[in-house]
């Protein structure tokens, strides 16, 4: 099995995700562990959980690759009184790189917001002018889609456990505008400035909903981690295209039953 230096891994994801287009309260790049360090094995991972740490021990990983950072926002200690004390701990006593790509992942599109419509057969899909994250796309099922029956292709093309929704489900979904993770509210005027019917996220504020709702777009809550283990597939085939050899394992917290195979093209 060959192995990399971490630096060459980060230096790749870096190329993709440029750390300076994280948000400015983000705290994106190597949380934890060595440049320097040879790497065979990575797990990658929405978040670093002990379930992510267990997975990188259990298979001698020396990285794990996460999309939300497990330093956020700073800590006090680093001690087995906290959780976060634990697994950091536990990762430098195994030797074991951590290394977040959160906002600046989510300001790619293709990796993001475009893997989600493309998961759910989305036709012409496109960023949304005006919008510094999410895409825009059309149903690609069938020609008259209603809320309720595109509610149930979500659930199922995303395997998430449920959706939630305040709108009235007869109603048409035309143009839908896709943003994993939790909304952005700052989206809202380029949303209705380009027509858009339908709103999927991960997580919308209820005021929120209300308002667009009054505005007769219809909002589609799918979950946060529903929304964002999209992506993971897609990175784990870049990763191991990029380094001949490394072996990537993908660790899905057992946040949904999402196993399915999306799209990877790019």
């Amino acid at each position: 099995m060959s192995k990399v230096k971490a630096d060459e891994i980060m230096a790749f994801l870096e190329d993709m995700f440029p750390i300076e287009n994280a948000e400015d309260y983000d705290n994106v790049g190597l949380i934890v562990g060595d440049r320097d360090s040879d790497v065979k094995r990575i797990v990658l991972s929405l978040d670093t959980t002990s379930k992510a740490v267990d997975c990188a021990v259990k298979n001698k990983a020396e990285m794990i690759i996460t999309h939300h950072p497990i330093i956020f926002g700073g800590i006090l200690s680093v001690s087995e009184d906290d959780y976060k004390g634990r697994l950091i701990r536990k990762m430098i006593k195994h030797d074991i790189t951590n290394y977040a790509c959160h906002t600046n992942l989510d300001m790619t599109d293709e990796f993001g917001n475009t893997a989600i419509a493309e998961a759910l057969c989305g036709v012409e899909i496109r960023p949304l002018e005006g919008c510094s994250c999410g895409v825009v796309f059309e149903p690609g099922y069938i020609d008259y889609m209603t809320l309720g029956r595109f509610l149930k292709v979500i659930e199922n093309s995303l395997n998430c456990s449920g959706c939630i929704s305040i709108c009235d489900q007869s109603r048409k979904v035309g143009r839908v505008f896709c943003q994993g993770g939790a909304f952005d509210e700052s989206s809202i005027p380029a949303i209705i400035d380009n027509g858009i019917d339908t709103v999927i996220s991960g997580e919308i504020k209820h005021h929120i909903c209300v308002l667009l709702d009054e505005l007769g777009i219809s909002t589609i809550i799918a979950g946060h981690s529903a929304t964002e283990q999209v992506y993971l597939p897609r990175l784990k085939k870049a990763l191991e295209d990029r380094f001949e050899g490394i072996e990537v394992i993908i660790n899905f917290n057992d946040e949904t039953s999402f196993r399915k195979d999306v799209p990877t093209e790019m």
